[in-house]
């Protein structure tokens, strides 16, 4: 009997301790589930500098609907936490956004990225050198802007982080809207001014101070040749359009009056006119930035 019992209270022993085991990793687990689901990332605040490249990403209609997603929803689809404020214009360089910094209603953000200088190089703004942008010496050149722009950011949150993209390569511009609006390529010089040569400008005030460069214009899949698939224009002898890839159809008669868009939908490379990124051309931006985007701290 004595035995009997001996083994029913070692049995229960071993219920209760197995019984209290199971229900503390319920309780754990129950903890750790709550714990998991109550986590809210860190919110953060992104301000977007930048010219029409940075404003179409949240105006899809204005390319024709040829795009549907920009790189700055591309980041926030990486992140969620992550809200941010388009500071794109059209057809603005970084002296005017220096000119204007002062009234576009910047306000305080964790990050700050600056996508500008194709517009500064084709509009022939005098690009300046390093000691400009050293000793501040004001918007009279692209250094020079730069300076005023980051003093801005530095001013409204001296903690912020701030990304500075370059320009990417372009090829032959055509509006979509206005095919008299139009531009040659990187391939050439504008008034003794190359477009690399921002590009470099860009980097070279990254390096002064210290900030992170996404280097667009050296990236191999956003060539040149890869911008637009081919630009349809008219044999000039015969009249009868071709469908010509780089560098064939540089200096090639185009008639905005008369000729039909060079760039059908067929066309679209990288970009979708030329110059402005397609979805393909936003999806390695957006790419090439998160990998600067993942390694702030």
């Amino acid at each position: 009997m004595k035995k009997i019992n001996s083994q029913f209270a070692q049995s229960l022993i071993h219920t209760i301790i197995n019984v209290t085991v199971f229900s503390m990793k319920k309780v754990l687990l129950l903890f750790l589930f709550g714990l998991f689901f109550s986590f809210k990332p860190e919110k953060i605040t992104w301000v977007a500098i930048g010219d029409s490249i940075t404003y179409l990403c949240d105006h899809p209609n204005e390319t024709g609907n040829r795009i549907t997603k920009g790189y700055l929803t591309g980041i926030v689809d990486k992140n969620p936490a992550i809200s941010y404020i388009n500071q794109g214009h059209n057809g603005w360089t970084a002296v005017r956004t220096a000119e204007q910094i002062d009234k576009l209603g910047l306000v305080k953000a964790d990050v700050y990225s600056i996508f500008l200088g194709t517009n500064d190089w084709w509009q022939g703004k005098p690009l300046g050198t390093t000691t400009d942008y050293q000793n501040n010496t004001g918007v009279a050149t692209s250094f020079g802007a730069f300076r005023v722009i980051i003093d801005k950011i530095k001013s409204l949150n001296p903690s912020a982080k701030i990304i500075l993209i370059t320009p990417m390569q372009r090829t032959d511009f055509v509006y979509i809207a206005n095919m008299k609006n139009n531009a040659y390529g990187c391939y050439r010089d504008k008034k003794g001014q190359t477009l690399e040569q921002f590009v470099q400008a860009v980097i070279a005030i990254a390096t002064l101070e210290n900030l992170p460069v996404v280097d667009l214009y050296h990236e191999k899949k956003l060539d040149i040749s890869k911008l637009v698939l081919f630009k349809r224009l008219k044999d000039p002898q015969t009249g009868v359009y071709h469908d010509y890839k780089y560098p064939a159809y540089i200096d090639m008669p185009f008639n905005p009056e008369k000729d039909e868009y060079p760039y059908p939908v067929e066309a679209i490379g990288m970009t979708y006119d030329g110059l402005h990124p397609s979805d393909q051309g936003y999806e390695v931006i957006t790419q090439k930035l998160w990998k600067v985007f993942k390694k702030l701290r």
